[in-house]
């Protein structure tokens, strides 16, 4: 796991039962976003067995945060799940098929748990290509781009009483 990280991302969760499927979401999105749909089957079961693992150690009176992370290093996807500083450390890691695992601590001394997934074709992680977003108006933007910015005074009249103003600088008849 000593491979310069390429790229990552992550997502914060409460780790609740409901995290399982937010992560598996989150990994099927990313995965697509880096053009490695390939590995979303593995991926997504491996992100869904670290974060249950997460879930079933954490105290559900107070179940503390989790953080799912997805690295590119060297020619490997990392799948981390850094659990809450107060949980518990898993004595050991998952065995999982899918890849290689392991427990550390992570950047803040909290439990960290990964799996190693060899990228498809020994792919470098440095080849995978970044995603590109173009900046684009909505739909809805380009529908009133022709529209005047003028606001009908009634509405300016009552946006302004409820706030307490009104038009006539901020007195109210009396």
């Amino acid at each position: 796991m000593d491979n310069q990280t390429a790229q990552f991302d992550d997502l914060q969760l409460i780790a609740l039962p409901t995290a399982v499927s937010c992560a598996e979401m989150f990994v099927r999105f990313t995965l697509a976003e880096w053009s490695l749909r390939d590995l979303t089957s593995v991926a997504t079961s491996v992100s869904g067995a670290l974060v249950q693992g997460a879930v079933d150690d954490a105290d559900s009176t107070t179940p503390g945060m989790l953080t799912v992370r997805l690295r590119l290093a060297g020619g490997s996807l990392v799948v981390e799940v850094e659990r809450d500083p107060s949980a518990r450390c898993p004595e050991t890691a998952p065995d999982l098929e899918e890849g290689r695992t392991g427990v550390d601590s992570g950047r803040t001394g909290a439990p960290l748990v990964w799996c190693e997934v060899p990228l498809p074709g020994q792919q470098a992680a440095s080849a995978v290509p970044l995603p590109k977003r173009e900046r684009r108006a909505s739909a809805e933007a380009a529908r009133w781009a022709d529209q005047p910015d003028e606001v009908d005074p009634a509405v300016w009249d009552k946006l302004l009483s409820g706030l307490g103003g009104s038009p006539s600088g901020g007195k109210h008849a009396e």
